[in-house]
């Protein structure tokens, strides 16, 4: 081992060292405030990533350590991977149409709205930075969602249900979309275009990796876990989720798409079902077992996410007017999925909560923010630090908002009276 592969190795260890206590403590801040801990990690990040502008520069390297930058990367599929656990291929069948319209709704009206807010607030920067904020704006996080609805004992409503089916379709058609850009912009740096015919062919080519990737895997992964049960060796279960995980990621990645899209098929296609008799030998099932792992990566990317934002251009006007007009594009694009919930078992079901319930983006938001950022055209970053700011001002905001209007929401139409 020579000496600046065990220095790089040594800042590796000290900045992990760093981020990781750092972000229990910004997460622990959170919780108890009543918020998701992803914020207190963004958060604690912010200010890990400013003491320079108080004249300390010791953490200014890991910033741009690659060796961090990766495992926060890594963290990034692990986190996808286990939001689509969280959902199977069977709950998105069975919330149907309803949902789909939902969600086409709620990706539609989002990126129009952020479009246009590109073209009005940012005329000099290229029209490829317009699709982008469009873009970011379609997420919804699912994750952050699923646990208000879970406190306030409503997970099981029929608005509940409309909501997260719509929020699992909306993460595809955003990676979809998202992937879309990228290859726009990754052609237009190179100096050639793409067509109607080509945009055509990433469109289905993201739609039949994802819905191939589905049917196969549902098919394939019960016989592949019954031939792995004839191994002894500790960690099985683990060992194969992760392996599809990393596998659906290459593929996607091979073949021109995100490697998160490919993470998140992964976590769709692994049902319990297939996976059960590894449980009843004693293993973990597969979201206990991914846990510690997230737990140890996802907060990588948080913090190091924090990090790179400027906090010098929240001083600046035009960035915090951004923020405030993105951030109301966000929320009212998110209202339009109102118009696709109809009823529910005879019922009339709660429009304004469905789109209240829609409006977070919080760790589906910073992903699409940091890929922006890593985007060029003619040398300029497509997501620039005042745009990246931004951005992470609308994540936090919509991520803060909804608890507490969603629970209004809710408590408002428990109290009326039924017609």
């Amino acid at each position: 081992m020579n000496v600046p592969h065990g220095s790089e190795i040594g800042t590796v260890a000290l900045g992990l060292v760093v981020i990781l206590l750092a972000s229990k403590i910004g997460g622990d801040l959170a919780v108890r405030a009543r918020q998701p801990a992803v914020l207190g990690e963004l958060a604690i990040g912010v200010l890990l990533g400013n003491l320079s502008l108080l004249g300390f520069t010791r953490f200014e390297s890991f910033e741009t350590n690659a060796g961090i930058d990766l495992l926060g990367q890594l963290g990034v599929l692990v986190l996808l991977f286990s939001v689509g656990l969280e959902s199977t291929v069977r709950e998105m069948r069975r919330v149907g149409g309803p949902a789909f319209v939902v969600a086409v709704l709620g990706v539609v009206a989002p990126w129009a709205l952020g479009w246009g807010v590109g073209r009005l607030m940012l005329p000099e920067h290229s029209v490829y930075t317009h699709i982008f904020l469009g873009a970011a704006l379609t997420a919804t996080s699912v994750g952050i969602t699923a646990r208000v609805l879970q406190d306030l004992g409503r997970s099981k409503s029929a608005e509940a249900k409309i909501i997260l089916g719509a929020a699992v379709i909306d993460d595809v058609l955003g990676l979809v979309i998202l992937s879309l850009v990228t290859a726009l912009i990754t052609a237009a740096n190179a100096g050639s275009s793409i067509s109607y015919t080509s945009i055509g062919m990433i469109v289905t080519k993201a739609s039949v990796f994802l819905f191939g990737s589905l049917v196969i895997g549902v098919w394939l992964t019960p016989i592949v876990f019954r031939a792995a049960l004839r191994l002894r060796s500790p960690a099985v279960l683990l060992t194969l989720g992760l392996s599809f995980c990393f596998l659906l990621a290459y593929l996607s990645e091979v073949i021109g798409l995100a490697p998160i899209v490919g993470a998140f098929a992964a976590g769709l296609i692994l049902e319990p079902v297939h996976y059960r008799d590894f449980v009843t030998r004693g293993e973990h099932d597969l979201e206990e077992s991914i846990a510690p792992i997230a737990s140890f990566l996802v907060p990588v990317f948080f913090v190091v996410m924090g990090m790179h934002v400027d906090a010098s251009t929240f001083a600046r006007i035009e960035t915090l007017g951004l923020a405030a007009v993105l951030t109301l594009a966000a929320i009212v694009g998110k209202q339009a999925c109102s118009l696709g919930a109809g009823t529910a078992d005879g019922k009339k079901l709660d429009r304004l909560s469905i789109g209240l319930g829609m409006i977070p983006r919080g760790e589906v938001g910073l992903i699409f923010a940091s890929i922006g950022a890593g985007l060029t055209l003619g040398g300029e970053r497509i997501v620039n630090e005042g745009i990246y700011s931004a951005l992470v001002i609308m994540v936090i905001v919509t991520t803060l908002v909804t608890p507490p209007a969603l629970k209004w929401s809710l408590s408002r139409g428990a109290d009326r009276p039924a017609h």
